[in-house]
């Protein structure tokens, strides 16, 4: 039996959030090995694990995978999440790439400067509303399926799905409008490995909070 994937951040979402939803989507349990001081992170790098001196990490399948992107890629890939041609992965590329985007705007607004929050959140908010939502609501009426590429589950379909629940967290308001969004998280939401992700108790962690970012700042140096 394979070893389980080990999984190195610290104990929050960060960029690690997105390997926790594709692994726990296919079904793949997953050990995590907390950083919880600098020394920790200083350990990984003095011992060769971090090829770029930073993380996310993940042990898995005999090599010591570092880039989120890269990680992401390699899981989907071993687990045909990829798209049947070039044509397919093109699109599903694609599609992560924009949901990476809003991911990572909505990411950094808990370590905005106070006196510069409010105008980000504002921008994030319309970028979400008016940009992305748009985009991908459009995406899915162009051929009426239940998922983004070739009618078949891919991780962009995955990715997405984990997108509209930190919108929601911003401003469930925003999903109003785009009803094929809606009714893809709910489809994806109740696939059986999804469901069990989303059910407390699981991986899956909860908002960025103040008490998260000091635990990251001591530790990153950030």
């Amino acid at each position: 039996m394979a070893e389980k994937p080990v999984l190195h951040y610290f104990n929050a979402r960060g960029r690690m959030e997105c390997i926790r939803w594709l692994l726990s989507a296919v079904g793949v349990e997953f050990e995590e090995k907390f950083i919880t001081s600098p020394e920790d992170l200083e350990k990984l790098k003095n011992d060769g694990s971090l090829l770029f001196q930073h993380v996310p990490m993940v042990e898995m399948d005999g090599m010591k995978l570092v880039q989120t992107r890269a990680i992401l890629n390699y899981i989907a890939a071993k687990h045909n999440l990829c798209g049947k041609d070039l044509e397919e992965r093109a699109l599903i590329d694609m599609y992560a790439e924009g949901i990476a985007d809003l991911c990572e705007m909505i990411m950094q607004l808990p370590l905005s400067p106070p006196d510069q929050r409010d105008a980000k959140i504002a921008l994030t908010k319309d970028r979400t509303k008016n940009r992305y939502l748009p985009a991908f609501e459009n995406v899915l009426k162009s051929h009426r399926q239940d998922y983004l590429v070739g009618n078949k589950l891919s991780r962009a379909d995955i990715h997405l799905v984990e997108l509209l629940y930190y919108i929601e967290e911003l401003d469930s308001s925003l999903l109003a409008t785009f009803p094929l969004l809606k009714a893809l998280k709910i489809r994806i939401s109740n696939l059986p490995n999804v469901k069990k992700f989303l059910q407390p108790g699981s991986q899956r962690k909860p908002p960025t909070d103040e008490k998260t970012i000091e635990a990251g700042r001591k530790i990153f140096k950030f």
